[in-house]
């Protein structure tokens, strides 16, 4: 039932949400000149996929977990995404694909080992990674492997289509932090 809500909201999303998109690519044309950022994350059994989303730091910042980069190469648009997470957009058409969920363990990288052996003892792999989760709304980052990925379980565990349309809620109302970065 989840993977219906994810394929017409995702839909919707896009649909209603393309001015919006095509706004924040030109702006970001103007920002960075590399408007979309592609990354190779880890999602439902362990298989890789592309990510995307819209740039948020400079072009040539290191391809790492956003709480290991540094602060200084996030652009000004790309605070402005961060915090409004407006970033995320792009994914809906990852959720379309069938590679990501609205509601899901965020996707890591392939270096993240410790986050990944966390989250294999976890079977959090059982199901695809989100765009937001229980984890994401707690303000619990990728910086703290073992309780990421108790949250993530304790979310798998008690997936219910309300805690699903609460999760998405608490997202667009703000809730949560997102990612650190180093300062």
């Amino acid at each position: 039932m989840i993977r219906v809500f994810d394929v017409v909201l995702s839909l919707l999303g896009l649909l209603f949400g393309f001015p919006v998109l095509i706004l924040i690519y030109v702006l970001g044309l103007l920002d960075t000149g590399a408007p979309l950022f592609r990354q190779t994350r880890v999602g439902r059994g362990k298989q890789p996929f592309t990510l995307v989303k819209f740039r948020t730091m400079a072009v040539d910042t290191a391809s790492v977990a956003s709480h290991l980069a540094s602060s200084a190469s996030i652009t000004r648009l790309g605070a402005f995404l961060r915090k409004t997470k407006l970033d995320e957009l792009p994914q809906l058409w990852n959720v379309l694909r069938g590679e990501m969920s609205l509601v899901g363990p965020r996707p890591n990288l392939f270096n993240q080992e410790e986050l990944i052996a966390e989250r294999e003892l976890r079977a959090v792999y059982d199901v695809r990674p989100g765009i937001t989760g229980l984890a994401q709304v707690q303000g619990i980052d990728m910086s703290t492997p073992a309780l990421l990925a108790e949250t993530d379980q304790q979310m798998i565990r008690s997936m219910s289509i309300s805690l699903y349309f609460s999760l998405i809620l608490q997202t667009a109302l703000g809730k949560g932090a997102g990612d650190r970065v180093v300062h």
